[in-house]
């Protein structure tokens, strides 16, 4: 027992160093200023691929007719994956608010039906930047500019920028929003540490010549999922230091977290996915360590109830630990998006992402999940 202690305490204070290099990093990304025009304005292409989104498309479309960058300087792709409800119908009626609608038609059975609409409408757009977001993604009138100049004042060649849930209904809902915050403050980390980790496709930019310099997709086009992470990943191979967080208020797109258990096993299935093709060993480590140290913390606490009533004081200090660290992390990024009041649920919340994260680990890297109707690998 004092053997797997001392092996415990030591993957904590591991864990520890790791979070607490991270929130270095979430420093390090500095604060971004909102600025609204510019000189040098570029020509941008909002890229949407949508599949069955009748209920959230709308509200989309009205938040990016509705952004203060220059009408002439923007257009708005949507990429209609082969929906069967109304979600072509009603891209259709942004057609004179400078909306344009493109269908995919492929015959044979894909797994990465996103990238392929994605660099479709790559090929066909006028944009020097490209900004990719999803179907059911709200962001406030400055979101466009907001991006776009700060990638422009940095000359960076692709940025990453904030993602939250809101209008969460439950509290499983309110619990995810936290998770995901974690998640968010970890890519914004590593790319303040300059080791870009991961972002989110429904908040990225990157320049058009960028996308072809890399080779678009070629190579991780075989996923389902990595359309953003593993793009970024390439993009950083040769360019790490010209990646940037846009750690700006306008630059939040906001998104709904998953209703059910089910559907939200299956989304992160999907983002586990995605590890079997990191190159960086960097990155490779870094999860193989955190997912370690929550199994180890797993094992602690199974043998700290079998060995009840006595009390473990050492995997006790581990938990505290684990719990304030994370809290330490979380404090600045909740801070950010207004939403300290979810730190409430961190005890609880650190426990349930230690089973859910060794859980993903392996379930992410076999076998199948269900995503948007289809199953894929």
């Amino acid at each position: 027992m004092g053997s797997l202690n001392g092996c415990l305490l030591i993957a904590t204070l591991v864990y520890v160093a790791l979070v607490l290099y991270m929130r270095f990093g979430w420093y390090r990304t500095g604060l971004s200023i909102a600025r609204t025009n510019g000189g040098n304005m570029q020509k941008v292409s909002v890229l949407i691929a949508a599949r069955n989104e009748e209920d959230n498309i709308g509200r989309t479309l009205d938040c990016l007719v509705a952004q203060s960058y220059p009408k002439h300087l923007l257009e708005v792709i949507v990429i209609d994956d082969h929906s069967t409800d109304r979600t072509a119908e009603i891209v259709n009626l942004y057609q004179d608010r400078g909306v344009r609608l493109l269908q995919l038609d492929e015959g044979d059975k894909l797994n990465s039906y996103k990238k392929l609409a994605i660099a479709k409408a790559i090929d066909l757009s006028s944009g020097d930047i490209i900004m990719t977001t999803d179907a059911d993604c709200r962001m406030g009138p400055n979101w466009v500019s907001t991006v776009v100049n700060y990638m422009e004042r940095g000359s960076l060649e692709m940025v990453s920028s904030p993602v939250a849930y809101h209008e969460e209904k439950s509290l499983f809902e309110r619990l995810q929003t936290l998770e995901f915050l974690y998640l968010i403050g970890l890519g914004a980390s590593g790319i303040g540490n300059g080791i870009p980790t991961t972002c989110n496709g429904a908040n990225l930019a990157y320049r058009k010549e960028t996308f072809y310099r890399v080779g678009g997709f070629k190579g991780i086009d075989d996923l389902a999922s990595g359309d953003d992470e593993l793009l970024l990943h390439k993009v950083s191979e040769g360019a790490a230091q010209r990646i940037g967080f846009c750690r700006a208020t306008e630059a939040i797109v906001y998104t709904e977290a998953k209703p059910t258990l089910a559907s939200f096993i299956s989304q992160r299935k999907r983002w586990a996915s995605k590890s079997t093709k990191y190159k960086d060993k960097r990155i490779v480590l870094l999860g193989v360590v955190i997912w370690l140290f929550n199994l180890a913390l797993i094992w602690g606490t199974i043998q700290f109830f079998y060995m009840l009533p006595a009390f473990d004081w050492l995997f006790a200090l581990c938990v505290v630990l684990k719990v304030a660290v994370e809290f330490i992390f979380l404090l600045p990024i909740t801070q950010f998006v207004r939403r300290t009041e979810l730190l409430r649920y961190l005890p609880f919340l650190s426990f349930a992402h230690a089973l859910y994260l060794v859980y993903i680990g392996v379930a992410g890297n076999i076998g199948k999940y269900d995503w948007k109707g289809r199953t894929v690998n």
